[in-house]
């Protein structure tokens, strides 16, 4: 063989043990168990995984497929301690019409169910989500009351469940539930409510699940952030009792107490000044002259359609209960006292028109007892007794002069004296009869006078006494 030919056949083989020992250090570095860092790294360290170096499902190390889970713990035995704790996220929604609540909570349970007990040497829990839930025994804890309740699921059902070694469980949820809320409206809208949520087990009695609150009082905790725009959040306790069913027997019922007192600036803004101002709009009238009509008229409608208005309006936000609220007193007296001033210029409109109708009688009475005396009067004197004027007897009288009618100025006088006496005498005469009615007649003006003392006073005394009484 020559030699140039050995020469590229020594070349090919170190070609080809070169390509092996490549293919042998790339399997060899992606088949390590574990890379090699420099010192310092903080990848050096490995994390070890727990979940990971397990080699049993959580199934058998919870022994549920060897338990009967549809049973309650230690069946047949003592009842199962049951303790709750609430935390209260918010108070979404007090309604009156619907008379209910809303609110959103997390509800924890905290029993002991020795068949989930499982070996560990840290002792440490083990939490888990809601579809292990479905598989083990849990209390069946419902609201009592309850119009509408439901679990969150956004972006996966909010359960927890954490299990001990020695068997201890913490089961976590968070609600949102809306209930029924007894609210007395007598005081309103000076009014406090206390509502209350209930919890109770379902299908357990108190022989066979026992619900406390595990810290008393301390069970129920509160978001100071808490806030509603009608109600001011008082207090919030807890209390507890056995309630009882005739067909299935005693049960623990827990009980979360909130009281609210209710916000007045809103009502004071909307409802008390307007009412207000239009009983003193309805005073206005009291200054007004009584011969003008359609504006003493026009403004009493006024102000008796807007009382009117506002009564409807307040009655329409509010349930059709069948008892007095506080605001529908005050209302409909300021409603009493706007209508009061219509009908007090509706009486003295009567009692003008009945004097004026009088004195007319009276007048058409003496002329005709003074015709006799007043033939032989010249057309100004009777004119002058009668008290009326036109345009052409104001023409009439250019023709007379000074002196004669100073001439008649004496006689005159002794006419309007005769008008005079018998109007006295026709007072006189029926002084027996009603001389105070009469008198009123004539004093219609009073009245008026009168009324402007009288109603601000009267609405004031009841002012008093309403906030007084109420607030």
């Amino acid at each position: 063989m020559p030699w140039y030919a050995r020469f590229l056949l020594l070349l090919l083989c170190l070609i080809l043990i070169g390509e092996c020992r490549k293919q042998k250090s790339r399997k060899k570095r992606w088949s390590s168990p574990a890379e090699t860092h420099k010192p310092g790294n903080p990848l050096s360290k490995k994390v070890v995984d727990g979940t990971k170096s397990r080699k049993v499902k959580t199934t058998h190390l919870l022994h549920i497929d060897e338990h009967d889970f549809t049973m309650r713990p230690a069946f047949a035995g003592p009842a199962v301690p049951v303790g709750v704790d609430v935390q209260v996220e918010s108070l979404d929604s007090i309604s009156e019409v619907d008379m209910d609540f809303t609110m959103t909570l997390y509800l924890r349970h905290y029993w002991k169910d020795e068949r989930l007990a499982f070996p560990s040497s840290t002792n440490k829990s083990m939490t888990f989500d809601g579809r292990l839930v479905k598989k083990i025994w849990v209390p069946d804890v419902f609201f009592v009351h309850s119009k509408r309740s439901f679990i969150h699921d956004t972006t996966t059902d909010n359960i927890m469940l954490r299990v001990f070694p020695d068997g201890h469980v913490l089961y976590s949820l968070r609600v949102t539930v809306t209930a029924a809320c007894n609210m007395d409206f007598s005081r309103f809208p000076l009014d406090s409510q206390t509502c209350t949520l209930e919890l109770e087990s379902y299908a357990y009695t108190d022989e066979d699940l026992m619900l406390y609150w595990k810290s008393g009082d301390e069970s129920l905790s509160t978001d100071d952030r808490i806030s509603l725009s009608q109600f001011l959040i008082q207090k919030f306790h807890t209390t507890s009792r056995l309630a009882f069913y005739n067909s299935t027997g005693w049960y623990n019922r827990l009980y979360i107490n909130f009281t609210l007192r209710r916000h007045i600036f809103f009502f004071l803004l909307q409802t008390y000044f307007p009412a207000i101002l239009m009983v003193m709009l309805s005073w206005v009238s009291f200054w007004i002259d009584r011969r003008a009509v359609p504006a003493r008229v026009s403004l009493g409608i006024t102000t008796v359609l807007t009382m009117s208005t506002i009564i409807t309006g307040v009655n329409a936000s509010m349930p059709r209960v069948s008892y007095i609220k506080a605001v529908d007193i005050y209302l409909w007296v300021s409603f009493v006292f706007v209508f009061l001033s219509v009908l007090e210029y509706a009486a003295v409109n009567y009692l003008t028109t009945v004097r004026d109708g009088k004195e007319r009688k009276l007048r058409e009475k003496v002329r005709e007892q003074s015709l006799p005396c007043t033939c032989d009067m010249s057309h100004a004197r009777t004119m002058m007794l009668d008290g009326t004027y036109s345009e052409a007897d104001a023409n009439s009288l250019a023709g007379y002069t000074r002196a004669s009618m100073a001439a008649e100025d004496a006689s005159e006088k002794q006419e309007r004296m005769v008008v005079h006496l018998s109007l006295d005498n026709e007072s006189t005469g029926t002084k027996k009869k009603g001389i105070r009615s009469f008198r009123i007649i004539q004093n219609t003006h009073n009245i008026d006078t009168y009324s402007r003392m009288i109603f601000p006073g009267a609405y004031i005394l009841f002012n008093l006494i309403y906030w007084c009484v109420y607030y």
